[in-house]
């Protein structure tokens, strides 16, 4: 990791960093880019987003608490973006892990909000309201 705690995996145009919040076992993933599947899968290898997503504890790290998935990055979402978010939701509830979505774009709060996900998916305004939960 760098200097400012931001571990990037890709550099195009569609990507996912990763570093600690304020608490042990807070871990915020910063979504970069249009999130659709196929910027996705075409900027990320096969499995990658999934072990990405599957919050393993870096070194060092505590077991994870809170998942905090920035999106204040993210400028557009489509239907398979919001899809791998709740199915990382369920996942998350499945292991007692809490997962709340901040920083969301006008286009994203949007899609959440026409597919009623923002009274399933915690939101909050920013990550760092999110990092004080």
């Amino acid at each position: 990791m760098g200097t400012s705690g931001w571990q990037t995996w890709n550099s195009g145009p569609f990507s996912i960093e990763r570093r600690p919040g304020k608490s042990p076992g807070t871990v915020i993933l910063r979504f970069c880019g249009p999130f659709t599947i196929r910027d996705a899968y075409s900027s990320l290898p096969p499995g990658e987003l999934n072990r990405i997503l599957g919050l393993e504890p870096a070194p060092g790290e505590a077991p994870p608490k809170l998942n905090i998935l920035d999106l204040s990055t993210c400028p557009y979402m489509d239907s398979s973006g919001l899809g791998i978010i709740a199915t990382h939701y369920v996942r998350c509830q499945k292991q007692g892990l809490k997962m709340i979505v901040a920083g969301l774009s006008p286009k994203v709060r949007d899609v959440f909000r026409i597919t009623k996900m923002d009274k399933v998916i915690p939101i909050a305004a920013t990550v760092e309201e999110a990092d004080n939960n």
